[in-house]
């Protein structure tokens, strides 16, 4: 840095030494002047004030030469200083710049690199959206072609009905689109004349008060205080009651709103699981069922905790709950079944549809309510009023509990295990089968008899019959080409009052039987919900409940007839049996937990994996809660377990 000064200082250094150097030559000649001062003395011209003046005058302009050459110094010095300074400040400003330039092209990179990322996620989803609708194209397919399927092999009664179905559901959606815009209308229009109706109440107010102002513009001076006073006090009265009032109806809205998003949740979880039985019930690759039955869990999990948080009555809560807690335990069923490298049957499949049917049933109600009830029917739903919303959620509760597919019963639809008993009988024709349906039903007073074709159910085929009685009411039924046996019988007529207690519909439903050869049974489960009695008979041989060989029967309790039978179980199972069993009645109840209480016990045959297996059958109790548990007569191991369930419609198990 010295150097650099010392480089760049001016001429007023090089001045400083030129004047030193003077000096040092003024010193030295000196002697000189004197002698001259001297001779010059000596001629007479003596001028010793000019010497003494000089010696000044130098000594003063050597002062002002040294100060002036070290202000140039110092200037030159601040210069060079300042020059530096600069120098540094251009430097940062330059590395400022450098990395201003280098941020900005980290930022071109980043957005770069977040533009191809952007793009590929585009991408991708365009993939995943094609993807999407190329699985639902194939969905739509699959369901087009079990519909087609279904068509197929649809009779002409199932036919006839279907499109009567259709038709009302067509008329119906058609009547709730034309009511939506009536209503709209009517909103629209009484919206319009409240608008006029306050426009117009406003301006006679206005009017009122105008005129008001006029008459009292005079004369108002001694009780302005006190009006001022009641006015403010009233003022404030009203405010503390209108703040609560306002508080009290936002808790209201909260609660309302709540419960609206509770039930918006419930119809979009049913529909989930619509889509996932819809699904099911075509798919045949285990890996994409083990992931539809994982899903259908799911669902039924989040449907049970909604319905804890929507206020709707005990018995529909429970009607409803009944149908998801069952749907759940036959979707676990399954799922085990495909955990162990088994195959899902037909007739599982054909359970699947049949949940399907209910939930579809559920889904549209369900979505019906959330679209069209009204603001006051829901508050008034909400506080436990008699309300539109509470009925349909009652209708809901009921149409939930009425399949005959599910497990009412123990093992119930569990179809054929092991042999075909009916494969072997002979066939006959559908003539013959009219006939023999006319004698099965002769106490029902027949009309008419239509043949209406066949059907082709697991493990039989069945000729299908419409009736019709002497009031008129219709009447199906199934008999097997193989040996003409009645597997099916429904009726269609309203059971209304309750003139027959279970025990008499229970002795009715065996009187039924034995006319049709069937006398060997004892009844097992007996449900008493609504107007209908529901019974499940088993064959009985040597003291054992053979549950293959399963018969429902249902007795209308308005009339004490029979109005529904299904034998199928009974007539491709039954046949004579030996039991052998390793393990005593006291040995296996010891396998037990010792938190159950047994209350009856008996000896039972039951389907397990499409094979038959003995088992002691305990109805135990634990806090108030029934079980029934059956315990393989020979392992000794735990093999089936139900729960039994009240609802409003009767027992039912899961």
């Amino acid at each position: 840095m010295e150097k650099k000064i010392g480089s760049n200082v001016s001429s007023g250094a090089e001045k400083v030494e030129n004047v030193e150097s003077k000096i040092e030559a003024q010193d030295v000649d000196a002697p000189a002047k004197k002698r001259t001062a001297k001779s010059k003395n000596a001629a007479g011209k003596t001028r010793p004030a000019v010497k003494k003046s000089t010696k000044k005058a130098i000594s003063k302009e050597e002062k002002k030469e040294r100060a002036a050459a070290e202000k140039r110094v110092d200037k030159a010095k601040a210069k060079a200083a300042k020059k530096q300074e600069k120098a540094l400040k251009k430097a940062e400003v330059k590395q400022k710049k450098i990395e201003k330039k280098a941020e900005i092209k980290a930022k071109k990179l980043a957005r770069k690199e977040l533009v191809a990322k952007k793009r590929a996620e585009r991408k991708q989803a365009k993939i995943e959206k094609r993807a999407a609708l190329k699985e639902k194209k194939l969905e739509r397919r699959a369901e087009k072609i079990a519909r087609r399927e279904m068509l197929k092999n649809e009779t002409k009664a199932e036919k006839q009905k279907r499109i009567a179905r259709e038709k009302k559901e067509r008329i119906a959606l058609k009547r709730q689109r034309q009511a939506a815009r009536e209503k709209a209308r009517e909103d629209k229009v009484k919206s319009r004349r409240a608008a006029h109706a306050r426009k117009a109440a406003d301006k006679k107010h206005r009017r009122e008060q105008k005129t008001e102002r006029k008459a009292n513009r005079r004369g108002f001076g001694g009780w302005l205080a006190a009006v001022i006073s009641l006015g403010v006090a009233c003022l404030a009265l009203s405010t503390v009651v209108a703040y609560g009032a306002f508080e009290m109806n936002d808790m209201q809205v909260a609660s309302e709103n709540g419960y609206r998003a509770t039930l918006y949740e419930l119809v979009s979880v049913s529909e989930d699981m619509d889509n996932n039985l819809s699904k099911l019930r075509v798919s045949s690759g285990a890996n994409e069922q083990r992931r539809l039955l994982t899903d259908v869990l799911v669902d039924t999990a989040l449907m049970e905790s909604a319905l804890e948080r929507i206020p709707v009555d005990q018995a529909t809560s429970t009607d409803i709950s009944a149908f998801v807690n069952r749907t759940s335990r036959y979707a676990s069923g399954l799922l085990s079944k495909l955990a162990s490298g088994k195959a899902l049957s037909a007739d599982e499949l054909s359970t699947v549809s049949a949940l399907y049917e209910i939930n579809s049933r559920l889904y549209d109600e369900l979505n019906d309510i959330a679209t069209h009830m009204e603001t006051d029917d829901f508050t008034a739903f909400l506080h436990g009023s008699d309300s539109d919303v509470g009925q349909k959620f009652g209708e809901i509760g009921q149409n939930a509990n009425k399949s005959q597919e599910i497990s009412d019963a123990p093992f119930s639809n569990e179809g054929n295990v092991g042999e075909n008993r009916l494969a072997a009988l002979p066939e006959i024709s559908s003539s013959e089968a009219k006939e023999k349906l006319a004698e099965y039903l002769s106490a029902y007073r027949l009309q008419e008899i239509e043949y209406t074709g066949e059907t082709a159910a697991p493990g039989m085929t069945c000729y299908n019959f419409e009736m019709k009685d002497e009031d008129g009411v219709t009447l199906f039924a199934e008999i097997t080409k193989n040996g003409g046996k009645l597997a099916f019988f429904d009726t269609y007529e309203e059971c209304t009052e309750k003139n027959f207690d279970l025990e008499t519909c229970d002795k009715l439903a065996r009187d039924f039987l034995a006319e049709l050869g069937v006398d060997d049974v004892e009844a097992v489960w007996l449900s008493d919900g609504g107007m209908v009695a529901d019974l499940t008979y088993t064959a009985i041989s040597g003291g054992v409940r053979a549950y293959p060989d399963l018969i429902r029967v249902r007795v209308c309790e308005s009339k004490g007839r029979v109005v529904g039978i299904d034998a199928r179980g009974y007539l491709v199972n039954h046949h004579e049996r030996t039991y052998e069993a390793n393990l005593t009645e006291r040995e296996a109840r010891e396998t037990l937990s010792s938190e159950l209480t047994v209350e009856a016990s008996s000896r039972a045959l039951i389907p397990l994996d499409g094979q038959e297996v003995l088992c002691y059958e305990f109805v135990c109790d634990y806090n108030g809660q029934q079980y029934i548990v059956y315990v393989d007569a020979n392992s000794g191991e735990e093999v089936q377990m139900y729960r039994v369930r009240e609802s409003a419609r009767g027992s039912y198990l899961e």
